[in-house]
């Protein structure tokens, strides 16, 4: 029997793209389908200026861009937040919904320990000041899939406030220097989540699901120290990297377990602040940075062609790459704030402040708290770079991919293998075909066990760097094969017999002899001295590598000859040192052995030969 499902009576919204000037979306369309509503209210953000966004156009003014964050992070506990309805997702709609949640006459709420100490775990991760007394609001706003009419949080005195939040932004030209920054956190509070609200627009009805509603939320209010998207996504990300680390929250953004509201204005530097807008739910970090990147150059251009903004609420459309308006806010709304009457004050205590004889079960003790903090990602990065001796910016893409740094850490214990080695292949190689295909780490083909063999396979020199390769791209079939079964089915074993690969190099340099006279500088040869049936037009067909890629005959003669002559001067150029013709009869040597034999060697033997 399905699950009762709670219907709104009324017009369900429907979304139409509409022309939107100062640079938003230029196209209309039909509406996009189902939406939901996720947190909604008033931003409580007081806007600063700080960065300069971009680098202004000749003869114009800089703009300067203030970006502040809310963040909604959905806690990590197995009932919600005043009830003991469990919290899961994709559960069948409103199965978890006590009576509480659904606001029948009546019904108390009962705090839930564990949210508690998540918020208070956070907040010391994120330096913050923990108030030892916090006290619970309710917010008064209408909306269907809030049924009570308000929302318990905490808007006069927060859980925590004052702290901060160091991230990383990657500059430079290849993007390998890592820029620490700070972001000031002005408070973390416990709030309800309410429920999910599904717009029908095909029947123009909209459909309630309370499971969400009640579920614990920590909100994370960010002074507005950014100044462009991908400051914010760096932000966003660390935070996200912080709360999966201490277990309070598992941060998963497309589960709607983290969900962003961005306030937004520019202004001329020195000049007042200009209004902001809100886009609201964000819930992807890639997403994150092109929607404020987008509505900074859109406010930009609309001020620019003599405009204005309009302080409303946009939502960011993905799809098309640009903000919409949602709702405007210049009619201020009254939340009529007021003490939660069903709730005592929040205390907390510390080892000094502890009642003597108090029940450990009735208290929470911030101490306490603060000695089982794990290890936070800031910590781990550093251990990294002295533990294994790798570049910052490798340890920041190690900790930034799910899964990645325990991948990493597993092939570590299990191969003996240098670090760096296994640092360029975990990040070069496996991350590489993760990327290609699409894949998260927990989908791989490879398992730490495989790549570590693999690496032993190669730190022996058993097999070349070349056969390793062959060897991952079998494993990557999933044939169930291991690196060194694979190995000997192939033959890929490294040549170790170095009269056999002399032999090799003697018949490879008799099978190319202008390759070998362009490589070869015997005592007493002068730099055009070659073989006696090397001629300019010879010389030039070893370096174009056929005689089709030479110029036509039926081009004027001075120019064929021009073009002849410059190629005899490249010849000249490979005859004082130019690695490439020898390199070519290595590369030959490695194709007639499979790549089985140590390039190392070839050149060692190769040189011998011709006297280099």
């Amino acid at each position: 029997m399905a699950a009762p499902m709670l219907r709104w009576v009324g017009r369900g919204r429907r979304w139409t793209f509409a022309r939107v000037d100062g640079g938003s979306c230029h196209r209309r369309g039909a509406p996009t389908g189902s939406t939901s509503n996720r947190i909604r209210g008033q931003s409580s953000v007081a806007q600063q200026p700080l960065y300069t966004t971009q680098k202004p156009r000749k003869g114009e003014h800089k703009w300067a861009a203030v970006v502040g964050l809310e963040i909604h992070a959905q806690i990590s506990s197995n009932s919600k937040l005043f009830s003991g309805s469990q919290v899961r997702f994709s559960a069948p709609p409103n199965s978890l919904v006590s009576f509480f949640d659904a606001s029948l006459p009546g019904t108390l709420p009962v705090l839930n320990r564990r949210c508690v100490e998540a918020a208070v775990m956070t907040g010391l991760a994120l330096n913050c000041h923990i108030n030892k007394k916090s006290l619970f609001d309710r917010k008064h706003y209408f909306y269907a899939d809030l049924p009570a009419g308000y929302q318990i949080t905490q808007q006069r005195l927060p859980i925590a406030v004052n702290g901060s939040l160091t991230y990383g932004v990657c500059a430079g030209k290849k993007q390998r220097q890592v820029i620490p920054k700070t972001v000031r956190i002005k408070q973390i509070q416990l709030e309800q989540d309410s429920g999910k609200s599904l717009h029908d627009d095909l029947r123009s009805q909209t459909l309630i699901d309370l499971n969400r509603a009640g579920v614990g939320l920590l909100e994370v209010v960010l002074e507005p120290d950014l100044s462009c998207g991908e400051e914010a996504a760096a932000a966003v990300r660390e935070l996200q990297l912080i709360l999966q680390a201490l277990g309070t929250s598992q941060a998963n953004m497309a589960e709607g377990q983290l969900r962003v509201d961005a306030n937004i204005s520019v202004h001329h530097p020195g000049e007042p602040l200009g209004v902001r807008t809100e886009v609201k739910n964000l819930n992807s970090i890639r997403f994150l940075a092109k929607a404020i990147d987008y509505e900074i150059q859109r406010q930009i251009d609309e001020l620019e062609n003599g405009g204005e903004i309009l302080n409303e609420t946009r939502s960011f459309h993905h799809q098309l790459g640009c903000t919409m308006s949602m709702r405007d806010k210049e009619g201020k709304q009254d939340y009529r704030f007021m003490p939660e009457p069903n709730l005592p004050p929040l205390v907390l205590y510390d080892a000094t402040s502890l009642p003597a004889g108090a029940d450990p079960q009735q208290v929470i003790n911030v101490d306490q708290i603060r000695e089982t903090l794990p290890e936070l990602p800031r910590v781990t990065r550093e251990r990294l770079v002295q533990e294994y001796g790798m570049l910052l910016e490798h340890s920041f893409t190690l900790l930034n991919e799910v899964g990645l740094l325990e991948f990493f850490q597993n092939v570590i214990k299990e191969t003996r293998a240098e670090p760096k080695k296994v640092t360029s292949w975990v990040l070069n190689t496996f991350l590489g075909y993760l990327k290609q295909q699409n894949l998260a780490v927990s989908e791989s083909p490879v398992t730490p066990s495989a790549l570590a063999e693999l690496l032993d396979l190669l730190d022996s020199r058993t097999i070349s760097s070349a056969a390793a390769k062959q060897v991952f791209e079998e494993l990557w079939k999933r044939e169930g094969k291991t690196p060194g079964q694979i190995v000997s089915e192939k033959q890929l074993e490294l040549m170790e017999d170095r009269g056999l690969l002399e032999q090799l190099c003697h018949s490879v340099m008799e099978a190319h002899p202008q390759v070998v006279t362009i490589s070869g500088r015997g005592k007493g040869q002068s730099h055009l001295q070659s073989q006696p049936q090397d001629t300019p037009k010879s010389l030039a067909i070893t370096l174009c590598g056929s005689p089709e890629a030479l110029p036509k005959n039926d081009w004027p003669s001075f120019i064929y000859n021009s073009l002849i002559v410059i190629f005899l001067v490249k010849v000249m150029d490979l005859k004082e040192g130019n690695p490439r013709a020898i390199n070519k009869l290595i590369g030959l040597v490695r194709k007639a052995t499979q790549s089985r034999a140590d390039p190392a060697m070839i050149k060692e033997i190769l040189e011998k030969k011709l006297s280099l």
